[in-house]
């Protein structure tokens, strides 16, 4: 991270790490700002992103059984109502309509005219309307399972709001199921969370923490949420993904019953889970570095980039013949269930070029010139290594080697991750420790600080609260791989059983 090295961003993840987190977004084109407050617009390199992310995951939920459907934006207010503690926790967020048409005003300008007879929510999740069809498609125990996904766009009103990470709308999948028994709820609920955790792992390389949250941090109405947890580069915990037992609450709510074998009815048992377009967000803050953007090869808009050399006119035909022949070739090859994409660049721009695909973090970026012709080779840099480090190689060798190196890559950044996760968790049982490891040392210019504590707790809410208040750091998960163990509450000093993950977030 240092700062006397040339670096594309400014200023650097040390210096403003949030600011840092925007000018990678900018100057790798991912996305900007949009006039609708709090909206974004997703340009070309940061859909192609999201277009990836949802082929890879919707061949993977469809591998558990699911199948894809589509429900209305727009959620009648009297739907939301019928689970309380699902519209309390999300009554603040709501966007509503309440006319359906515009007219001219007497000042000329036009106002909202038409009311509707019953105000309607733009959803910002789905299981009240979805609820509502269960109640018609089911009817006997052997029409269980439901296992529906949509991908779709919610809106939740964020008053304070970051590209990717908090915007008032925003890109998701919603997967919602319905059961004739408890045991295949649960099930189904940590196996769509072991869904999203592979996918995390694998595809993005962001190491996840697999675990529950607390009864404060669960989703409006859920029995039990579980979670999947990251550690951004600054240290803070990103909620990658959710999957929430929902019991039967929601199916008394929407009336979903269905007449058991022995005759007798019962209320389906139902799941919801989720991710977002907040898994860019994270694939930026896990992987990046103050050059900007940096891909892993599996979920990238692109794997490489062929930048022709064509200062000599007379050379520049043959220069692009072989660039050409080169990306045929490439594109040929299948690499994790999909073409490799291969982007041409001839822009005459002089050494900016190059900058602009490490900005854009591309994996693999391939000068081409008369000289590399000559020598039937190529001359690469990997984006997972410093920009001077590059490598000539022999053009057949490189087409036959190109799904390694990338492979390479992918692991690569696996790993760095990994291990700046194990660096900054550390055990921790003293109070005065606990708060100097959440407290920065200026708060006038609050470094990077903190990370992942594991700490007891014992289970009460108001410690729970008074940690949040005191140091603004939250229990991001109870994990699943904890082991027992005896200990003291962090906060009060209570009797407690169970290391907890604490850690400050996003």
């Amino acid at each position: 991270m240092g700062s006397k090295q040339r670096t594309a961003i400014t200023p650097t993840r040390e210096e403003d790490y949030p600011e840092w987190y925007q000018q990678v977004i900018r100057l790798s084109d991912l996305a900007e700002r949009s006039p609708v407050r709090g909206c974004m617009v997703i340009k070309p390199w940061g859909y192609g992103l999201w277009e990836n992310i949802v082929r890879a995951m919707d061949d993977m939920f469809k591998a558990t059984g699911v199948k894809n459907a589509y429900f209305p934006l727009f959620i009648p207010l009297s739907f939301l109502e019928k689970e309380a503690e699902h519209v309390e926790g999300f009554a603040k967020e709501c966007a509503v309509v309440t006319h359906h048409r515009l007219e001219k005003g007497p000042e000329g300008g036009l106002v909202p005219a038409g009311k509707l007879q019953e105000p309607l929510v733009v959803r910002p999740t789905s299981e009240t309307i979805i609820g509502e069809s269960f109640s018609r498609w089911i009817n006997s125990y052997r029409d269980l399972p439901v296992l529906i996904n949509q991908w779709a766009n919610v809106v939740r009103w964020e008053m304070r709001t970051r590209i990717f990470l908090r915007t008032s709308e925003f890109l998701w999948q919603e997967g919602h199921t319905a059961h004739a028994t408890a045991d295949e709820a649960v099930e189904r609920t940590r196996m769509m969370l072991n869904v999203y955790a592979d996918f995390a792992e694998q595809f993005l390389a962001i190491p996840v923490i697999k675990g529950r949250k607390t009864a404060s941090e669960r989703f409006p109405g859920a029995v039990e949420t579980e979670c999947i947890e990251a550690m951004m580069q600054d240290r803070k915990a990103l909620q990658v993904g959710t999957s929430h037992f929902l019991g039967q609450n929601f199916a008394r709510a929407s009336d979903i019953r269905f007449q058991n074998a022995d005759e007798s009815e019962d209320f389906a048992w139902t799941t919801s889970w989720g991710t977002s377009t907040r898994m860019i967000g994270g694939l930026i803050m896990t992987h990046s570095d103050d050059d900007g953007l940096i891909l892993p090869p599996k979920i990238a808009s692109a794997q490489v980039v062929l930048l022709p050399i064509l200062h000599d006119p007379d050379q520049a035909g043959r220069v692009m013949d072989y660039t050409r022949a080169l990306a045929a070739e490439l594109r040929q090859l299948r690499y994790h269930g999909r073409n490799l994409v291969v982007e041409i660049d001839t822009r005459d721009i002089g050494g900016a070029r190059g900058w602009d695909w490490i900005r854009k973090g591309i994996p693999l970026r391939v000068e081409i010139g008369p000289r590399d012709i000559d020598n039937e080779a190529v001359f690469f840099a990997r984006r997972d290594r410093g920009h001077r480090e590059k490598t000539s190689m022999d053009r057949n060798r490189f087409v036959g080697e190109i799904k390694t190196i990338l492979d390479e890559i992918q692991q690569t950044l696996f790993n760095r991750a990994r291990d700046f996760r194990r660096e900054n968790t550390v055990s921790i049982d003293e109070k005065e420790a606990f708060t100097s490891f959440f407290t920065p040392k200026n708060e006038s210019k609050p470094e990077i600080h903190g990370g992942f504590a594991l700490s007891h707790w014992c289970g009460a809410e108001a410690c729970e609260a008074d940690i949040k208040n005191d140091l603004n750091a939250t229990i991001r998960c109870v994990p699943f791989d904890g082991e027992r163990q005896s200990g003291r509450c962090i906060c009060c000093g209570r009797p407690s059983e169970r290391r907890v993950v604490f850690a400050k977030a996003y």
